[in-house]
């Protein structure tokens, strides 16, 4: 049911972005854009996530493998500058050594007046950036400041690099990671600048948005109700497709089915980035069709009709006295883990029995529909397993071996035992090239194992994937012997072959690019589909 009660925080947001509408009118007369005033963007190089300030007068991009890049031609990317003079973009600048390092380099908006900048990564104070939080830089005399970290309770992220977008009032951030509880590679989050500074827990918005596959470079129109992302998880176009879906209340859980925006704006590459700059008149994206850059991407723009500012004088109303609630005391040493098991297709919370176990023993809690909390040392690698009345097992690994923090927000998604639900086993490996199981998979299979054991009457298929390097023929072999040999363990272990079919896919079902290893290892993947319950 949508919410239909406004509250005080919401007014206030409304009236401040009111306030910076009518601020930006002035200046939205002065600016004319066309497509052939944005022509000195494109280079030879791969310009990526095109931004504009409130004002018009400023864009950042990221220009990824630039020689004059703080890492040459190696470096993932780097924060380029154009400036608007009246007719058109000045070529890009590169954005200095305070804002850009030898890791991926991003802006994520501007805010609404353009005194900073949000950067999608914590600095240590060497300047190295890290893909565990955002920091504000702030404009000065000399062009940017030293980024501040702004910390974000439970922020994580496993993905080498991070894509995300502020709202235009400043105070929403949406952006992809790939963290525990994901659906399956790169998700899109939520988190909320509070009347305090401070940012609120990120939230998954869901799995009408998100899928197995990659969810990326989402931006949300000026009012926040529409959303804007791109996705290989669907049919599409090509590798990657744009597609909006409206927001149905304010949890950001809830979203209408995304359509694809058609041929008009996708194709057979990939095309991502796209922003809808409403008061400024112009759609800015990027497309790997037609690039100029051996980096593939290229920003193109769409122009269309500018919407009608309001004209309305502005009531700001005092701002309350927030008083911030005592953080929880964690001994040294530990980490305190909380969240909730969610339901993957409604995303309503559900009870649980978690075990976290590490080689000194289990922790086993349960989790209510409130959710659960617990305490771990740091330090050690954790098995977890999650096991729910109707609900098909999760298994996942949890390092705590090598982190800044001491408490983590860890949720579980949890498909329901229905016919045609999906579960990748993302902890079943293999060697390279070879049918050969390596150690690390038994522990999912054995739960696995358990899960059909406590469901008789559940009959599955094994579906393998592999990278895309080799012949269609190799992998599809490769991936057939990969599921036999899937199989064959679940029968060794009891479990009647006649309840298990098997099929290989070979690299034709690619969850991830296959441009690194990482991605690579991503592809080589076993899953299963339940066909009988």
């Amino acid at each position: 049911m949508m919410k239909m009660k406004t509250t005080f925080s919401e007014i206030r947001k409304q009236l401040f972005f009111l306030a910076v509408i009518l601020a930006g009118s002035a200046l939205q007369a002065q600016v004319v854009y066309t497509p052939e005033s944005f022509k000195s963007i494109n280079s030879v190089y791969d310009e990526q996530n095109p931004v504009i300030s409130p004002d018009g007068q400023m864009m950042f991009l990221t220009i990824r493998n630039h020689p004059n890049n703080v890492d040459s031609r190696r470096d993932p990317g780097d924060i380029w500058i154009s400036t608007w003079n009246g007719t058109s973009w000045s070529t890009p600048v590169h954005g200095g050594n305070l804002i850009n390092d030898r890791a991926y380099n991003t802006v994520a908006g501007v805010s609404p007046d353009g005194s900073w900048i949000l950067l999608l990564h914590h600095y240590d104070p060497s300047g190295q950036a890290r893909t565990q939080g955002i920091s504000i830089s702030r404009k000065n005399g000399n062009g940017w400041s030293r980024p501040e970290n702004i910390f974000i309770t439970y922020f994580q992220n496993r993905s080498s690099i991070i894509s995300g977008a502020l709202s235009d009032d400043g105070n929403t951030l949406i952006y992809s990671a790939e963290t525990y509880g994901t659906y399956g590679v790169d998700d899109l989050y939520v988190t909320f600048r509070q009347e305090d500074g401070r940012w609120s827990e990120p939230r998954n918005l869901g799995s009408t948005i998100n899928t197995q596959f990659q969810e990326i470079s989402p931006s949300l129109s000026a009012d926040g109700s529409t959303l804007y992302f791109s996705t290989n998880g669907r049919r599409g176009y090509g590798s990657f497709d744009i597609y909006s879906s409206t927001r149905l209340d304010d949890t950001f859980i809830r979203w209408t089915e995304p359509e694809n925006l058609g041929t008009e704006i996708n194709t057979e590459g990939r095309d991502l980035y796209y922003r809808v700059y409403e008061r400024l008149g112009v759609t800015l994206y990027t497309s790997t069709v037609n690039s100029d850059g051996y980096g593939d991407v290229k920003v193109k723009v769409r122009t269309h009709e500018v919407i009608p500012l309001p004209a309305a004088p502005v009531i700001v109303p005092p701002q309350p006295v927030v008083v911030p609630e005592p953080a929880p005391f964690i001994a040294p040493g530990t980490i305190r883990i909380y969240g909730k098991a969610i339901h993957a297709r409604t995303g309503e919370t559900i009870s649980t029995s978690i075990r976290f176990t590490d080689p000194k023993g289990t922790e086993r809690i349960n989790s209510e529909a409130q959710g659960y909390t617990v305490t771990l040392q740091a330090g050690q690698l954790y098995t977890v397993d999650v096991e729910a009345t109707g609900f098909v097992s999760k298994f996942d690994k949890l390092d705590l071996t090598d982190v800044e923090i001491n408490q983590l927000e860890l949720n579980f998604t949890l498909q329901p035992i229905e016919i045609g639900t999906t579960v990748n086993l993302n902890s079943v490996l293999f060697k390279q090239s070879s049918p050969e199981l390596l150690p690390e998979s038994y522990a999912e299979l054995d739960l696995v194992v358990a899960f059909m054991k406590a469901n008789p009457s559940v009959e599955i298929e094994l579906a393998g994937h592999t990278d895309n390097r080799g012949s269609f023929r190799q992998l599809m072999e490769l991936s057939q012997k990969r599921v036999n040999r899937v199989k064959d363990y679940l029968v060794s272990k009891g479990i009647d072959k006649k309840r298990i079919m098997g099929r290989g896919y070979g690299g034709s079902k690619p969850i991830a690019s296959n441009d690194t290893e990482e991605q690579r290892m991503l592809n080589r993947r076993v899953e299963f589909i339940i066909r009988k319950n």
